[in-house]
């Protein structure tokens, strides 16, 4: 009698025939090769202090996280961080700045792909969309980035100095765009709309769970794209509220 081959779960692909077993062992060799690809000897010297910087400094700041304890976590001796970067405010920079510049040519490339005559909402989206689908994808280090840009960004220490250096430039191109479509209202309320959209961005982004406890449950700062979609509409009325002179007067009254 001819013995039956056994799958156990597709220990062998070629010897189950079905297909179910088969998805299953495909998305257990991708999974295995990107942990291949990933495994820390595979990934650049200074990739790895960057990744752990930026997680490090996303959890305790700046102050809180030693060059010492960042190469430990990276696995790499010391002197390693000061050959790639020199002290540690340069690899602050550096993570920073990485980015920074994926997310900002990004912004550049669906800004300048607008229509014309596109309205405040694809303004908007162009901007808050690169980093919405970059921390949407679930990738560890843009959770960390997220984290680490509102710390950075609700700090007077680093606004100046690394907040105005990486992303005010794109920011005005944004500000430009939005003037055409309110060209009546005054410079003051511009900025301080694009003020109040940058604030809503920064804490929505870094999932710091605020909402999670306030709604009991009910709402969860990591359905990002459910968010975005309520943020987006949300934005555009506060834009208008103050930055159509009609409406921003009947709004005094």
């Amino acid at each position: 009698m001819r013995l039956a081959k056994v799958c156990k779960v597709c220990l062998n692909l070629n010897n189950c025939s079905n297909l179910n077993h088969r998805q299953i062992r495909r998305k257990q060799a991708v999974a295995y090769m990107v942990r291949v690809a990933r495994k820390p000897d595979k990934i650049p010297t200074a990739d790895r202090i960057l990744d752990a910087a930026e997680a490090l400094f996303a959890e305790s700041g700046f102050d809180g996280v030693s060059l010492r304890k960042i190469t430990s976590e990276a696995g790499v001796e010391l002197a390693l961080a000061n050959y790639h970067f020199g002290p540690k405010i340069e690899l602050f920079r550096s993570v920073v700045k990485r980015r920074a510049a994926v997310i900002n040519n990004e912004r550049m490339a669906l800004l300048n792909a607008l229509e014309p005559d596109a309205d405040l909402e694809a303004v908007i989206e162009a901007f808050s969309v690169p980093f919405l689908e970059r921390s949407a994808s679930g990738d560890s280090g843009w959770k960390n980035y997220a984290r680490l840009i509102a710390q950075i960004a609700n700090s007077p220490r680093w606004s100046n100095e690394i907040m105005s250096a990486e992303f005010d430039p794109v920011s005005e191109s944004f500000i430009k765009k939005i003037r055409e479509r309110f060209p009546r209202a005054s410079v003051d309320s511009i900025y301080w709309s694009f003020h109040f959209l940058l604030g809503a961005m920064t804490i929505t982004f870094a999932e710091t769970g605020r909402i999670d406890a306030l709604s009991r449950g009910r709402c969860r700062a990591d359905q990002l794209e459910a968010i975005h979609a309520r943020m987006v509409p949300f934005l555009a009325a506060g834009f208008r509220a103050i930055c159509e002179p009609g409406r921003a007067q009947r709004a005094k009254t």
